[in-house]
């Protein structure tokens, strides 16, 4: 395991032991919450899954809708969520279930489980996943470094090659691949090295999105629940604060124009990619707010207060994270509790000078 979930599931395990969450909870639990997942699959036997944190279990799912339930929360559309936060009106607490990006597996697995369960939900969807003109760049740089001894870089700008036999060297290569395609070059210039290694290496993007992705008539299927909302995520899953303002506006207007073009209605709400405080601000949720959306999730994690009304276009939310599928966990995050203690430390860090110590506490998204 390594030192950033340590760090998060031992903190999680002291807030529950303890019972300090639950001394929190009067002051810290808000009015709802809203979850984000992006898949609902088996679990894989591989070593090498640097992306698992965007996957749960059927079963998993199954229990954090028991779970949620059994606390006393209803799980509702997030219309009806966005609504009870604006009125402050609601005399019981409630949770929204949201997907991100558009898997297949969110018709095949996670939609039949709801249903049955009676859980309405929200897929925010990237268009050009759907329209396969966007590539899914993080899972193919692990499907890469899985199924290579090394990767050649030569051309790239980031030397000529980096060894990855062992487990151990591919998580040490992924790491240093996606911090120099989030950190070190632009959203353009990411794309463009993920295709030119797919290229040399020989993965087939198209078929990657295939595999994984829902096409359009698998989409208007699940559309067709009313049990089921579907929001707009861009077209081409940019980090929209890296982008400039026109491209910014551009992304997450065609996403919302390809939305209304194949499902016959203008999507009312929005995520943004990424969705941390490096990905979307003040300007994007200007942005949003300009397009027509009603309301608009980031990935910062919080619940629902009240205060949230103010400022309806950049909502938090609480990731359900691949590498803690524990019920346990869903009862610290409905207390509020690790929020309110992650926002304290980040205020002290950052009084202090300090480099964050906190950041691996709630694990950043695709």
């Amino acid at each position: 395991m390594g030192n950033r979930r340590r760090l998060f599931e031992n903190g999680f395990r002291l807030l529950q032991r303890s019972g300090l969450s639950r001394a929190m909870a009067p002051f810290t639990q808000g009015c709802g919450i809203v979850f984000m997942l992006h898949r609902v699959c088996a679990p894989r036997p591989e070593g090498f899954q640097p992306n698992r944190h965007l996957e749960i279990c059927p079963d998993f799912l199954k229990t954090v809708v028991a779970r949620v339930r059994d606390q006393g929360y209803r799980i509702v559309p997030l219309g009806e969520a966005v609504d009870l936060l604006k009125t402050g009106y609601g005399d019981q607490r409630y949770a929204v279930l949201t997907f991100d990006d558009g898997y297949r597996d969110n018709l095949t697995v996670a939609h039949p489980v709801l249903k049955e369960l009676g859980a309405p939900f929200t897929v925010f969807v990237t268009s050009g996943l759907i329209d396969r003109s966007t590539e899914l760049w993080w899972v193919a740089l692990e499907r890469l470094i899985a199924a290579n001894r090394s990767l050649d870089l030569v051309g790239t700008g980031a030397g000529d090659g980096i060894a990855c036999a062992s487990d151990a060297e591919k998580e040490a290569c992924f790491c240093r691949l996606t911090h120099w395609l989030t950190h070190e070059v632009s959203e353009d210039e990411q794309r463009a090295i993920v295709r030119h290694l797919c290229e040399r290496h020989g993965l087939d993007l198209a078929a990657l999105a295939d595999e994984l992705m829902m096409d359009w008539d698998e989409l208007r299927r699940l559309a067709g629940d009313p049990l089921v909302t579907i929001g707009a995520h861009t077209h081409g899953h940019y980090a929209l604060a890296q982008l400039d303002e026109t491209a910014a506006r551009a992304d997450m207007a065609a996403g919302i124009r390809r939305l209304e073009q194949e499902l016959g209605r203008k999507p009312r709400y929005f995520a943004y990619p990424y969705g941390n405080d490096k990905a979307a601000g003040p300007r994007e949720a200007a942005l949003a707010s300009e397009l027509g959306f009603q309301a608009a999730v980031t990935t910062v994690p919080g619940v629902l207060k009240s205060v949230h009304a103010r400022d309806l276009m950049l909502l938090p939310r609480v990731s359900l994270n691949g590498y803690f599928q524990d019920a346990y966990m869903v009862d610290q995050y409905l207390t509020g509790a690790p929020f309110a203690l992650y926002r304290t430390a980040k205020r002290l860090q950052a009084g202090l000078g300090l480099r964050s110590l906190a950041c691996g506490a709630f694990p950043s998204t695709r």
